[in-house]
């Protein structure tokens, strides 16, 4: 006998399913995008790193607010995608933003209650370390020193940019249906 306080189920056809599936895979489709986009040759800007790095903004945002929309191995899959479109050194990309993840999981709970000047201090923190360290395994995998200004061109889009791709996320999230 059902309990009359229970809800009655509600019905799981195919396009409900797909809907769901559609819902659920939106922000990684969104990262692949953006980085597909920023990964276009531009001209000298692109090539002098002057292009956000949009998987930092991304693997952030939706891993302080919808954790289960960027799991690991969406994030492994856009580092990997990262390193082929830059001809990065495999592993560099999916080994940052992995640890962005993590970072991000242990400070979610104090980050996702303040303001957004404060998320976004956050945010240029973490893309900051997460930048330099790129630099440095770049430098130890070389074997020569990496020219550091389009390195800190780079952080320094990459932090302006993210007010912008936070407007982008927060437009799609809010379609999303709650968690």
């Amino acid at each position: 006998m059902a309990s009359p306080v229970a809800r009655p189920p509600q019905p799981r056809g195919f396009w409900a399913r797909l809907d769901q599936l559609a819902r659920a895979s939106a922000p990684a489709a969104l990262a692949v995008l953006l980085l597909l986009a920023t990964g276009l040759p531009l001209g000298s800007a692109a090539r002098e790193g002057g292009m956000p790095m949009t998987p930092l903004a991304s693997v952030f945002f939706w891993t302080l607010y919808r954790p289960g929309l960027m799991p690991p191995w969406v994030v492994f899959g856009l580092g990997v995608l990262a390193d082929l479109l830059t001809a990065a050194p495999l592993g560099v990309n999916p080994l940052l933003l992995l640890l962005l993840h993590v970072g991000v999981m242990t400070q979610r709970r104090a980050l996702a209650k303040q303001s957004f000047l404060i998320v976004w201090i956050g945010f240029a923190v973490f893309a900051s370390v997460l930048l330099a360290l790129n630099w440095g395994i770049r430098t130890l995998l070389s074997l020569t020193i990496q020219p550091v200004a389009p390195g800190l061109f780079e952080c320094c889009v990459t932090i302006a940019a993210y007010p912008i791709l936070a407007y982008i996320f927060v437009s799609l999230e809010r379609s999303l249906e709650p968690v």
